[in-house]
């Protein structure tokens, strides 16, 4: 564990060196917003095609491993929401804390840290995983929260559902890079190298963001900052693991990096969803400021165990 727990130490060192820079405003909170843009735009997307380029759909789209993940998933998402609910808070708060407690960091941090302690071969299950959780549970909070306040589900819902997902850029480049190898078309040499230098910078711009913006985040409201962290760290990869090594037949290797992704801290766009619908901000701050500072030790137990299976 001790030898993993160094491989991760650097992609959390750049972490503490954008938060360093954010609170002592050496890097300010605009400085943040347009290098995150940056990274969403322009390298996390270079460096998502080129991964899906070099991938077949087959490589990819694994329904049993979609199951599991769901399954696993879901579960944790309906305790959240359970929790939330008996502490008498409405469906809007309860559908924010149920993503708190299964969305995790996977564009941003997973991909470049799994990519390199798992292999590159974890960069398609990665991939699957992100898929899901943008696409399934990323619409879900919408219809949640819109039908909530409209009293019922509407079509509009659908539009801003389906605009949601034709302007992600990480859905567009997996989407475009599998188009792409599904026409088994090389990528010319100078392309190639362009995406790879750009796609290089993502890894060190995504994580040292991550810093950043946690700089200016609060960390009110413990308690149930803290459940929810509980439930990302420890309750997510557990049901997880559940689905993928005892319900469903995964492939032990897959079953790993889904298990690992799914250890993952809560992911910063949640914030973005909470002050969009301006619903429990402050409790998704805390929530992501408390699971990174965790994972540090919990990402790197659950990388140790799966590297054993």
């Amino acid at each position: 564990m001790l030898a993993i727990f160094l491989k991760t130490l650097p992609f959390f060192a750049l972490i503490a060196l954008g938060y360093w820079a954010g609170r002592t405003k050496f890097f300010t909170a605009e400085a943040t917003a347009y290098l995150t843009k940056f990274v969403f735009y322009f390298a996390l997307s270079a460096m998502l095609f080129r991964f899906a380029a070099n991938l077949s759909i087959a490589d990819v789209l694994d329904w049993t491993f979609v199951g599991a993940y769901l399954w696993g998933t879901a579960l944790v998402y309906l305790i959240a929401t359970a929790v939330a609910l008996v502490r008498w808070r409405g469906i809007e708060e309860a559908a924010v804390e149920a993503q708190c407690a299964v969305i995790g960091n996977v564009g941003f941090l997973g991909i470049p840290m799994l990519a390199l302690l798992l292999g590159e071969n974890a960069v398609g299950p990665v991939l699957m995983v992100l898929a899901v959780d943008l696409v399934v549970f990323g619409s879900l909070i919408v219809i949640l929260i819109t039908g909530s306040r409209d009293g019922r589900p509407s079509l509009g819902i659908l539009k801003t559902i389906g605009l949601g997902l034709l302007k992600n850029p990480m859905i567009v480049s997996i989407a475009l890079g599998l188009l792409w190898s599904s026409f088994a078309l090389p990528i010319p040499g100078p392309v190639n190298e362009f995406l790879a230098i750009l796609g290089a910078a993502a890894t060190p711009g995504a994580l040292f963001a991550i810093g950043a913006s946690l700089a200016g985040k609060s960390a009110e409201r413990i308690s149930v900052a803290g459940w929810l962290s509980f439930c990302k760290l420890v309750l997510h990869p557990a049901a997880v693991a559940i689905a993928a090594l005892l319900i469903f037949p995964v492939e032990p290797y897959a079953a790993g990096v889904m298990i690992a992704a799914a250890a993952l801290p809560v992911a910063g766009n949640v914030y973005i969803l909470a002050q969009h619908y301006g619903v429990a901000p402050t409790r998704v701050s805390a929530s992501i400021l408390i699971s990174t500072a965790i994972s540090i030790v919990t990402v790197s137990v659950v990388i140790a165990w799966v590297t054993s299976l």
